[in-house]
């Protein structure tokens, strides 16, 4: 059994990460601003790694805009990282996106091959986990994506992924020896990103109307047709969207 530090620990994903560990026997440390580890200023980092043999980072920009996410994703990388070879550990875990090795010009996506720069080229042996698009991401995709009441979306391939089941890859390849490589995960279904939101959408008695618009941006950026999904030897998790959607209603504004 090791010590695993989850940087982004409190979050999400984080929180069940630190839960999946926990019950198989890790000393699972979850880390954030909320429990005094701060990885931008570099708070409570050394005190926190102290003895880890592995650290997982799930932790996420509170803001999107191009500039303030490639900032925190170097910034907050680079302290981990550096911290983690004071401390000598042995495994960098890191969550990222399926499509960041492939033409695109999404600004997040630019900060999430930042951050994996850095941790290929740290020393640290790794593992890369890149998921698709997360359930819980539906809403937030459509209403950013809302015009007058219109959802516009592309047709675009996406094969979503259940939260849990993200949580439960993570904690695997934490458990496991490093790949110094990347890892992708998926849900088992694969749709236009338009009929994604209208069949949630219409699940939960969401009164606007979803149209495909090829043309439509998602987050700021055009995508290809097969950007957003997997390629051959992933792993692919089991939770469709009908299965999800009964337990999980929208968040109350």
């Amino acid at each position: 059994m090791a010590k695993i530090v989850v940087i982004g620990g409190t979050g999400l994903i984080g929180s069940k990460v630190v839960a999946k560990l926990a019950a198989h026997g890790h000393e699972a440390v979850a880390a954030s601003p909320n429990t005094g580890v701060d990885s931008i200023t570099g708070e409570g980092l050394a005190e926190a790694l102290e003895g880890a043999q592995v650290v997982v980072d799930v932790s996420n920009s509170p803001s999107f805009e191009e500039s303030a996410v490639l900032e925190f994703f170097t910034t907050s990388t680079g302290n981990v990282l550096a911290a983690e070879k004071a401390a000598g550990v042995g495994h960098h875990v890191a969550l990222t996106i399926v499509g960041t090795d492939r033409p695109q010009n999404i600004p997040y996506f630019r900060a999430k091959v930042a951050q994996e720069k850095l941790i290929r080229e740290s020393g640290v042996p790794f593992s890369l986990v890149h998921a698709t698009q997360f359930f819980e991401f539906v809403g937030s995709i459509a209403d950013i994506s809302t015009q007058d009441g219109v959802v516009h979306l592309p047709g675009a391939l996406v094969q979503p992924i259940a939260a849990e089941d993200v949580a439960t890859a993570i904690a695997r390849t934490a458990a496991g020896e490093p790949v110094n490589g990347d890892r992708e995960i998926a849900g088992p279904e694969q749709f236009g990103m338009d009929e994604w939101a209208r069949r949630a959408l219409t699940f939960r008695h969401d009164p606007r109307t979803v149209v495909r618009d090829d043309s439509a941006p998602y987050y700021g950026a055009q995508i290809e047709e097969r950007t957003l999904v997997p390629v051959e030897g992933a792993w692919i998790f089991q939770t469709t969207l009908e299965e999800w959607l009964p337990a999980n209603p929208p968040r109350s504004a």
